[in-house]
């Protein structure tokens, strides 16, 4: 009898070798997910975070000193919300800045566009929550209502996350899990408000950068 040859990998009616598998595993990626958000963007942003949580807790403590000294003014209590937006706008625009130049550093690396019809669904995902967030803070303080602003902060900057994570790495999902459950444990806590922002957007955000850089980017 007359023994059959046996069908090698990569050849016709055999099975593609591993490296094509791995091929068309990345192409399926890079078409349906953006993958080129770096870890470094998220370290920069909880460095961010930080120093803005700790110039804000000054301003605070400057500013119920100075009510001990000579008691409650509207005046000093509208400078305490402009001193306080100020932050959290630089805050932003520099998170976003630096967010904006690592990715677009780790895009070029990889040889992978910044914008595409993905990343154009995840920021479309990803500012819808944002955007409903900072107009409900907005609400809250134009009737001078400060005590759950670091709660729907982080309750719908995490969903804001989980909204995006179908487009692009499913860590970012677990980043917004977290955020959520600070967000809602934070509201037994008022009077720390401001320690949870932090610990959210400040600590939270290096953790996850540096898992996604050692995860992706350290090779």
């Amino acid at each position: 009898m007359k023994e059959e040859n046996p069908v090698r990998p990569g050849h016709p009616g055999g099975q593609p070798p591993l490296e094509t598998i791995q091929d068309i595993k990345r192409i399926m990626e890079r078409s349906s997910r953006f993958i080129s958000l770096s870890g470094l963007s998220g370290i920069a942003a909880g460095i961010c975070a930080l120093a803005g949580a700790f110039f804000a807790k000054q301003i605070l403590d400057n500013y119920y000193s100075q009510i001990n000294k000579v008691g409650f003014t509207s005046i000093s209590f509208h400078k305490l919300k402009l001193d306080i937006l100020l932050i959290a706008m630089f805050i932003l625009i520099t998170a976003l800045v630096t967010a904006f130049y690592f990715t677009w550093r780790k895009a070029h690396h990889d040889k992978q566009p910044v914008w595409n019809n993905t990343s154009k669904r995840l920021t479309v995902n990803l500012f819808i929550p944002l955007v409903a967030g900072g107009l409900f803070i907005l609400a809250m303080l134009q009737n001078d209502d400060w005590h759950y602003i670091s709660s729907v902060s982080l309750v719908f900057y995490g969903l804001a996350l989980v909204n995006a994570s179908k487009y692009t790495f499913t860590d970012v999902r677990y980043l917004g899990y977290c955020e959520i459950i600070l967000g809602l444990l934070s509201t037994q806590y008022i009077s720390y408000g401001l320690y949870f922002w932090a610990f959210g957007f400040g600590v939270l955000h290096i953790i996850y950068g540096f898992a996604m850089w050692w995860k992706y980017e350290r090779n």
